[in-house]
């Protein structure tokens, strides 16, 4: 099984597939010259990054993970506020210190390829690290996949690692799933609820304490992150120069509430600003948590904070609900489909966290099994076919706005759920598989390559 803290992990914006993904992979390709006994002989690295990675890493600041996985830092527990200083003293110096330790030559290059020719590999987003020692002669090499939602593996364990290497994927645990139908079974022998099947699941791992910590954890880092993001100011990084809207969305709500003239949509525009700064923050590489990845990061807290703060008898243990609920949804993709939108699109990303929301949501609100199935299916329902073809490479436009629609998609795909007896003529395992499906049907032109779409019609020079 995987655990939910691997579904919603913490780590750095802005992309868990092009960023995370890559700088994990650097330090486990250390920790494995470490382990051989190696890394004191290395004198270089060279990371050859292909496919997606290759075409549009530079807008995901692939090349800046690389540096700091490099380096010894992890997403988990970089400290943000430094990470350009470290990457300005690299590019300076031309000096790597290999895990803080190793100092090796380093120059990007030479050392960090982006080939955007043809991709040797059979998979859409490959990264292969070799180190050679003073003499030029091979210590090591390892090929890593990025596989969505900052989940890696090794090339050699693609298809028999679901989660891949430091995640908690392949423990035993008291209530075992692998799709919806099996999840709900369960639910209805054991009569207890999905939440309670995902806490018993981790409570098998660890005492209810650490869940608890961990669990809060998380959501300190969506609330905190939405508070950074109004108070930001600038545009947002890189050549496309997106103004920022959050700071001007809490402004406009705050003066309407004050003056107690709230608009019509106002419940509705406070969900979008809980969404656009979420993802204006992981757009600026701040802290964040996949939710099922950073490019969807704002859907689920624009939900979670819609439900927290406008749904009457709202409160932590409903809140819980929701978010245990929407991981156990989210395995289940994982599991049976993709996250990564350079497999399958944005339906991967967006899509799956509005079908994830949504039956969250339906959780927290009381609903049955069958309404967080019917919420859980129409939200994926009506993103299928989603394409991911970000302007530059960077997760700004169309993905910062398109949060929004989601988190607002999600909470109506739960409201019409709530609003029927909870029969689903379309099972959620069916919708699951027609995602994957369309998925491999989608060209290769619309999958985080910057070749189709708004990013070959709005090029950045």
């Amino acid at each position: 099984m995987i655990s939910m803290f691997d579904i919603f992990k913490i780590g750095i914006g802005p992309s868990s597939s092009h960023t995370m993904a890559p700088m994990k992979s650097a330090w486990l390709f250390l920790q494995e010259l470490e382990a051989l006994g190696r890394l004191d002989l290395t004198a270089s690295v060279t990371c050859d990054l292909y496919g997606s990675l290759a075409l549009t890493g530079k807008g995901h600041a692939t090349d800046t993970a690389i540096l700091l996985g490099l380096s010894g830092e992890q997403a988990e527990t970089v400290d943000i506020d430094a990470v350009d200083a470290i990457v300005a003293r690299i590019r300076r110096t031309k000096r790597l210190s290999l895990m803080g330790r190793r100092e090796i030559g380093f120059d990007e290059e030479e050392h960090l390829i982006f080939n955007i020719g043809p991709n040797p590999y059979d998979f859409s987003a490959p990264l292969r690290f070799e180190a050679r020692d003073a003499d030029g002669l091979p210590l090591h090499s390892q090929v890593f996949f990025s596989l969505g939602g900052g989940f890696v593996t090794r090339a050699q364990d693609h298809g028999r690692d679901p989660a891949g290497p430091g995640a908690a994927a392949g423990r035993a645990v008291p209530y075992p799933f692998d799709s919806a139908r099996a999840l709900f079974d369960l639910s209805r022998d054991t009569g207890l609820e999905i939440a309670e099947i995902v806490r018993v699941n981790e409570l098998s791992h660890m005492s209810q304490a650490d869940l608890d910590t961990r669990f809060e954890a998380i959501w300190q880092v969506m609330t905190q992150g939405v508070e950074r993001a109004q108070q930001r100011s600038g545009p947002l990084p890189g050549p496309l120069k997106a103004p920022r809207r959050a700071p001007g969305l809490r402004a406009k709500l705050e003066v309407d509430r004050k003056t107690n003239r709230p608009g019509p949509l106002a419940v509705m525009d406070w969900v979008n600003l809980f969404a656009i700064a979420m993802n204006e923050e992981n757009a600026s590489g701040g802290r964040v948590v996949t939710a099922p990845t950073n490019g969807a990061a704002g859907l689920i807290p624009a939900v979670a904070l819609y439900y927290m703060r406008f749904v009457d008898g709202a409160g932590r243990a409903g809140l819980f609900r929701l978010i245990a609920t929407a991981a156990a949804i989210g395995m289940i993709y994982k599991r049976n489909a993709s996250f990564a939108a350079s497999e399958v699109g944005c339906q991967g990303e967006v899509g799956v966290a509005c079908s994830m929301a949504a039956g969250g949501l339906a959780a927290a609100l009381g609903g049955t099994n069958g309404q967080i199935e019917v919420a859980a299916e129409a939200g994926m329902e009506h993103n299928l076919g989603l394409t991911c073809d970000p302007i530059g490479g960077y997760v700004q436009i169309p993905c910062i706005e398109r949060n929004a629609i989601g988190a607002i998609k999600a909470i109506d795909a739960a409201s019409l759920a709530m609003a029927g007896p909870g029969e689903a003529y379309v099972p959620l395992d069916t919708i699951v598989e027609t995602m994957m499906r369309t998925g491999r049907d989608m060209s290769e032109k619309y999958k985080d390559t910057g070749k189709g779409g708004l990013a070959a019609s709005m090029p950045v020079c």
